[in-house]
C-alpha cells in the first residue's frame, strides 16, 4: 500500500481490498464473499424476513443467518452464497475478459 503524509499525520491508501490490506489470505475470494453477503443482507431486511424464514428461504439454518448477517460467512462457499441469491430472486452474470495492462482485478458489481 502507497504511504502519503496529510498535515502531521501518515495515511496508508488502501488496495480496494480491505482483506488484502489486513494481510489476510485468501483476500480477493473473501472480497467477493463479503459483497455477495451484503447483497444477501440487503434482500433478507428488504423483504422484511426474520432470520428463520431467511433460513426457509436460503435452504440454510437460522444460526447460518445470524452467523452471515454478523459477518462470519467462512463456513459459507461463494457457490452457497450464489445459490442464496438465486433463492432470493437475483440473477448472477459472471464476465471474463483479457485484464488491461498488468493488473489483474476480481469484481463483484451490484446494482
Amino acid at each position: 500500500m502507497a504511504k502519503c503524509m496529510l498535515e502531521d499525520t501518515e495515511i496508508e491508501i488502501s488496495s480496494g481490498n480491505i482483506f488484502a490490506d489486513l494481510g489476510l489470505p485468501d483476500a480477493e475470494n473473501l472480497k467477493i464473499k463479503s459483497g455477495l453477503v451484503i447483497e444477501i443482507t440487503r434482500a433478507v431486511c428488504r423483504l422484511g424476513l426474520t432470520q428463520q424464514e431467511a433460513g426457509q428461504r436460503l435452504e440454510i439454518s437460522q444460526l447460518e443467518v445470524s452467523a452471515m448477517v454478523r459477518g462470519d460467512f467462512a463456513n459459507l462457499s461463494a457457490r452457497k452464497l450464489f445459490e442464496c441469491l438465486n433463492r432470493l430472486r437475483y440473477d448472477i452474470e459472471i464476465k471474463v475478459r483479457p485484464a488491461v495492462g498488468t493488473m489483474k482485478r476480481l469484481t463483484l458489481a451490484t446494482t
